[in-house]
């Protein structure tokens, strides 16, 4: 960070408003005056000393690079703050993007899983016939109502209810069985 000897020469309005008028002061002295706090700021948010003097050093390097224009500002000191959070956020942004590029993120469930739920259910559903099979996967499985049901499958609400629970006492049997 000892690096920024040539520095522009341009005054600013001294933050802490000394005498009531306006100070000066080049960005050698907004350097020294900010650097400590700072690098303590980020060394706290990033618990880590490397990382958080990388991202002050980027921080006063891109007020520097701005200085005629930050010099004028009325908080040049929330001005560096503010660069610096937007530049740890875009570290963690990108450190987070290679991760899961590098690994590959694979899908949070779990096929197999899913594969042996759905076999177990295609085992439950082929002891029951067609029609009990139709109510129950209408009903059960795909939230229909009786009546939506009904109509899907060209009968009365109330033939739907029995066809289904026919159907859950077939499964059931027949889950029981199995596992004797």
């Amino acid at each position: 960070m000892r690096e920024m000897n040539r520095s522009p020469q341009v005054q600013v309005a001294n933050r802490s408003g000394e005498d009531g008028g306006v100070g000066a002061e080049t960005f050698e002295t907004f350097f020294e005056a900010e650097r400590d706090g700072l690098f303590g700021a980020l060394v706290l948010i990033t618990g880590n000393r490397h990382e958080a003097e990388e991202i002050a050093q980027d921080a006063f390097l891109a007020l520097w690079e701005r200085w005629d224009r930050v010099a004028g500002l009325e908080d040049p000191t929330g001005y560096l703050y503010r660069t610096a959070m937007n530049g740890f956020r875009r570290r963690r942004r990108r450190a987070a993007l290679a991760v899961r590029q590098a690994i590959h993120l694979a899908p949070t469930e779990d096929l197999f899983a899913q594969a042996d739920a759905r076999q177990v259910v295609a085992q439950a559903l082929a002891g029951v016939s067609r029609r009990q099979r139709a109510a129950l996967v209408l009903t059960e499985l795909l939230g229909f109502s009786s009546e939506e049901a009904g109509r899907a499958l060209g009968i009365r609400p109330v033939t739907v209810r029995v066809l289904a629970s026919q159907g859950r006492a077939a499964i059931k049997s027949n889950m029981e069985r199995s596992n004797e």
